[in-house]
């Protein structure tokens, strides 16, 4: 049974996302403020996290944020009411994996939920797994602390960045679309905005290539997408 958290300041709204995902059998912990989701998050295993953007104390880009730099992993669907993409692409790029905007279906709300966990459950289980360490160009990358240098000196890597290398690396000289990228990394069921895409890619490489107009690494393969090479 996965175990979902589900972080907002509205007292109708847990108690609705608290019954409905109870009747799709999963067991459900409530946080009312961004504080103590953070708290539940250090300090108990789930499976999930329904995390709300505005609320009181901390908002939820500041627990996902503090959360991806300490190293929590756990997959995170943001509820928020902004539906401008600025905020959206914010929240991606701070380590979230899926964001749903208010007011949604339950049934929207527990499709995107089942996603999400097929997705991190298929991490886990692959049997192509990529190693705790590893150097690509002048890059090198800590998957356990989640720690990145380039020759020698600590830089600053987001969340999705991790995720994206990782995909890569995973599909290692194979070509990778853009679509699966969205699909795989990001969770998008529709419209997928492969421009998002090209400036995850374009931060790694500007930390990876010697030249990042000119790659040796990561390649564009115009007309299908990416592959990284790798021996």
């Amino acid at each position: 049974m996965a175990r979902i958290l589900v972080v907002d300041d509205e007292p109708n709204m847990l108690t609705g996302l608290k019954d409905n995902l109870e009747f799709e059998s999963y067991e459900v912990i409530l946080a009312g403020n961004g504080e103590d989701g953070l708290n539940q998050l250090r300090e108990h295993h789930f499976d999930l996290v329904l995390l709300d953007i505005m609320m009181p104390k901390m908002s939820g880009l500041d627990v996902c944020k503090i959360a991806r730099n300490e190293g929590i992993k756990t997959p995170i669907i943001f509820l928020t009411a902004k539906g401008e993409e600025i905020d959206k692409v914010l929240g991606l790029e701070l380590g979230a994996d899926d964001y749903i905007t208010k007011p949604f279906s339950i049934r929207e709300l527990v499709a995107r939920v089942k996603a999400v966990l097929r997705r991190s459950e298929g991490n886990e289980a692959t049997g192509d797994k990529i190693p705790d360490e590893i150097t690509i160009g002048n890059l090198t990358v800590d998957f356990v602390h989640y720690e990145a240098n380039i020759s020698g000196k600590s830089t600053k890597m987001s969340h999705k960045e991790f995720e994206v290398l990782s995909y890569l690396i995973r599909h290692r000289n194979e070509i990778v679309s853009r679509y699966q990228l969205l699909q795989d990394v990001w969770g998008y069921d529709s419209q997928p905005t492969t421009r998002t895409v090209d400036n995850f890619i374009l931060k790694l490489r500007q930390k990876i290539e010697e030249n990042p107009n000119d790659p040796h690494l990561i390649l564009t393969v115009h007309g299908a997408g990416y592959k990284l090479i790798l021996d």
